[in-house]
């Protein structure tokens, strides 16, 4: 019996994917000299094609999140293609605008990020590996800045770095555990200050944030120029533009900051543009992306990493925050295996109609849908259907969102493409349709951080209590009294659960979120809260996915899903 990966390989290979001139062309109104192709089914939008349409009303932006993931799977980027090919299908014009896939996950446990069966977006491997170049780009700007600054701090340069307190490290487009905490500057003085440095993965990188919410060129390189980088003896800030680092980087960016135009397997406009991870960044495709999607369309479907505690959170209250959006809908993503999974059903056992683990695990999508609600916007279930759910199980999820007055649709996208979804865009076009949108923050600019960070863990986690120890609380206080108090809090945690232990599943209640510590990410303009035990660097799985991808006698890439 073929893989799930196997099958998803096996449909984009038979796609009959069409020139990206063309749909440009056809589908968006874009002639050729306003984008750059790369290959046949590849291309970018430069930034000033936006002008063009400037004054065009903006269409109606919808949200997919979901429940928080299980080994079972919830389909959150499939629901968004599958959803956006289904608008497409009853005639509203529709852009889905989603993130580039990591290197990281390609290789580690979950495989690629193109969604699944007959909703995909295409060319999927080329999308999967090196694409148009974006994550290396930003990855050579990154390193390009810790460069700098090491030159900078070995010649002795104005303003003087402090080597003990050089907060700037490196990044890598792979999971890769060793290069978590390592010494650098080893051989003699020849070979710059021996000191203790870091790996992060590029999706984790304060360059990937600034890409994906800059609104413009210069927007960019203002942002990049305010990256802190250092502290010098007096403790006081070094920041990128204090190295004349920010030109450099930004013409390392200046093409990675277009959109990616390619499309989905029934021929229809995709943006794949930016990559942070949802459960140590920020989560969301680029700005530029956004908005220039909600140009070109009537309606257009984006996502938010992993479950709506994290991405979603982070969707509302950093990106809608910074660029002024106002989503219309959210489609909360669901499956019925995950729900009994973390009603604490055996992994073996996800094929039998199992009603009490059911019940015993959906709260967790109910406080999922109650979250969502909390912003002011509508939402609707979708369930991603397996054949094996059964009627009892599909009418408990119903009867569950209906005492919330949610309504729940059953789509069968990955089966069936845009077409089994066309019941699923009807309900989210006609409450998109409604206006009833009454989107609002969580909290204001003005409230102090240490209050930000306990107001997402009670108010989205469920927590009873924050627990900051007092040198973190010391740094909080530190920005506070810098003018950054006013950023918003982009929180560093497990994906597994709402709270910071991953193994416990469903909604639980009555724990405590501690705080590890903070950084501040000035250039992308808010403070990432680390709790628990989450990592910036993934490490690789037992088996990574990396041992069974490779390329075939005919030169096709094997494997990669």
């Amino acid at each position: 019996m073929m893989s799930n990966g196997s099958i998803n390989l096996e449909v984009a290979g038979r796609a009959q994917l069409r020139p990206i001139a063309d749909v440009a062309r056809e589908t968006l109104g874009l002639s050729a000299d306003q984008i750059d192709v790369f290959g046949k089914y590849k291309a970018k939008i430069p930034l000033n094609t936006m002008d063009v349409f400037r004054e065009k009303p903006d269409g109606k932006l919808i949200l997919v999140t979901a429940i928080s993931p299980t080994k079972a799977g919830e389909g959150k980027t499939t629901t968004s293609i599958g959803l956006a090919d289904g608008l497409n299908r009853i005639g509203a014009k529709t852009i889905v605008a989603i993130r580039e896939p990591s290197l990281g996950p390609c290789f580690g446990m979950k495989g690629g990020a193109c969604g699944g069966g007959y909703a995909q977006v295409a060319p999927m491997t080329d999308i999967n590996l090196h694409f148009t170049g974006d994550f290396h780009a930003i990855t050579a700007a990154h390193n390009l800045l810790a460069a700098m600054v090491d030159n900078h701090l070995y010649w002795g340069h104005k303003p003087q770095i402090d080597p003990r307190r050089l907060t700037w490290g490196r990044v890598l487009d792979v999971n890769d555990r060793s290069l978590r905490s390592i010494v650098t500057g080893l051989g003699g003085k020849a070979n710059g200050f021996t000191r203790e440095g870091r790996f992060d993965i590029t999706a984790a990188s304060e360059v990937m944030a600034i890409l994906c919410l800059s609104s413009d060129m210069k927007d960019l390189e203002r942002r990049l120029g305010n990256i802190k980088v250092a502290r010098n003896a007096d403790k006081e800030m070094i920041f990128a533009r204090d190295i004349n680092a920010a030109g450099a980087m930004t013409a390392l960016l200046r093409d990675a900051l277009n959109p990616n135009l390619v499309q989905t397997l029934e021929n229809n406009p995709a943006f794949v543009h930016g990559g942070p991870f949802g459960n140590i960044a920020h989560g969301c495709n680029s700005i530029v992306a956004t908005r220039l999607a909600l140009k070109l369309a009537d309606y257009v479907v984006t996502e938010a990493g992993f479950g709506a505690d994290l991405g979603a959170e982070k969707f509302f209250n950093i990106k809608c925050r910074k660029a002024g959006l106002r989503p219309a809908c959210a489609v909360v993503v669901a499956t019925v295996k995950a729900l009994k999974l973390h009603g604490g059903a055996s992994e073996k056992l996800l094929g039998r109609e199992d009603l009490t683990a059911l019940e015993r695990g959906l709260p967790n999508l109910l406080r999922h849908l109650g979250n969502v609600k909390r912003f002011g916007v509508p939402a609707v279930v979708a369930i991603n259907q397996f054949t094996d759910d059964t009627p009892a199980e599909l009418d408990l999820v119903r009867r569950s969102c209906r005492d919330l007055g949610v309504h729940m649709v059953v789509s069968n996208h990955w089966a069936e493409g845009g077409q089994g979804a066309v019941a699923l865009a009807e309900t989210v076009r006609k409450i998109a349709d409604s206006n009833a949108s009454t989107f609002s923050l969580l909290y204001a600019d003005d409230l102090p951080l240490a209050e930000k960070i306990g107001t997402v863990a009670r108010e989205i986690y469920g927590a009873d209590e924050v627990v900051i120890p007092q040198s973190v609380q010391s740094r909080l206080t530190e920005l506070e009294n810098h003018g950054y108090g006013h950023f918003p809090i982009c929180m560093a945690k497990t994906q597994y659960s709402f709270s910071t232990d991953p193994t416990i599943k469903g909604a639980p209640s009555g724990f405590t979120v501690p705080v590890r510590d903070v950084r501040l990410a000035m250039g992308a303009e808010f403070v990432v809260v680390m709790t628990g035990d989450i990592m910036t660097m993934p490490g690789l799985p037992r088996v990574p996915a990396a041992e069974g991808i490779g390329v075939d006698d005919d030169g096709n890439i094997v494997g990669l899903f």
